[in-house]
């Protein structure tokens, strides 16, 4: 009876030993872009963008965005209740928005990142904004995060 038990535990073992699966890597690299390979116009959409929801804390108004400038998913999360929510925390630990300052540009194969540091009144702030513009050049999705001077490539969590 032992030996069926044991014979039977090293079958499964092998059945369910896990497989090698390939992928295509090319599709997770990312890059950063150099000055003279950023769309200008690109650029200051993602600015105007994600500035307008950093000041919607300052103002206490945002104005809805449109199916031109962002996709749809993005503009169904972007609520003004969620906004408010947000805004308050941020307020409360930052104080107001002041500006953004572009770090860096990072291009996948799918969609191109705006990453800015995030200016705040309160010296303690140390906050990043990213912008994702896919390939229809609407802001896909847009992410706040704290600060590390270390560009993580992870797309998108």
């Amino acid at each position: 009876m032992k030996k069926a038990v044991l014979i039977i535990s090293l079958l499964m073992l092998i059945g369910c030993k896990s497989k090698n699966v390939s992928r295509d890597t090319e599709d997770l690299k990312i890059k950063k872009v150099s000055g003279a390979e950023i769309n200008s116009s690109q650029q200051q959409k993602a600015y105007d963008l994600g500035k307008r929801v950093l000041e919607t804390c300052n103002t206490s108004k945002f104005k809805p965005f449109n199916e031109t400038e962002v996709t749809k998913s993005v503009m169904e999360n972007t609520t003004e209740e969620r906004l408010t929510k947000t805004c308050q925390r941020f307020r409360q630990y930052y104080g107001s928005f002041i500006d953004l300052k572009l770090d860096g540009v990072y291009k996948s194969k799918q969609e191109v990142i705006y990453r800015y540091h995030a200016m705040y009144s309160k010296k303690v702030a140390n906050k990043e904004l990213r912008v994702f513009v896919d390939e229809n050049n609407l802001i896909s999705a847009i992410k706040s995060m704290d600060w590390d001077e270390k560009f993580d490539a992870k797309i998108n969590e």
